[in-house]
């Protein structure tokens, strides 16, 4: 069992910048795949970014590549989401989510693959 509790959501003005955090308690949380989905109102739960265990490798959504930046700390056990350039349509329910690593990291993108989920943080970008 794993807990994820996100942290950091806000409002802010386009073009600013807002840093999320997710902690992780629980069994081995360090070894897990970590991924950062978000879910607007109306919409369905889309993807943002999945980082490795090692913190080595991740996968962004085109929509924030370049803007948005994910981190882990695993002596923290602690994974981060750095967004700049934020604009209005990043507006939404940021969730962090957790599982074992599987598959291959492309397999990561879909929240199908994620067990563990955070009960999310708004985050809310003013025109």
């Amino acid at each position: 069992q794993v807990t994820l509790v996100e942290s950091g959501g806000g409002l802010v003005q386009a073009g600013g910048s807002l840093r999320l955090s997710c902690a992780a308690s629980g069994r081995t949380p360090s070894s897990y795949i970590m991924g950062w989905f978000r879910q607007a109102p109306g919409k369905e739960r889309d993807f943002v970014v999945a980082i490795s265990s090692s913190g080595g490798d991740t996968r962004y959504a085109d929509s924030v590549k370049g803007r948005f930046t994910a981190s882990r700390d695993n002596a923290k056990n602690t994974v981060y989401l750095q967004m700049d350039s934020l604009k209005p349509e990043d507006t939404a329910v940021y969730y962090c989510a957790a599982d074992r690593t599987y598959s291959s990291m492309n397999s990561y993108t879909t929240p199908l693959m994620y067990l563990y989920w955070g009960q999310g943080t708004q985050v809310t970008v003013s025109s």
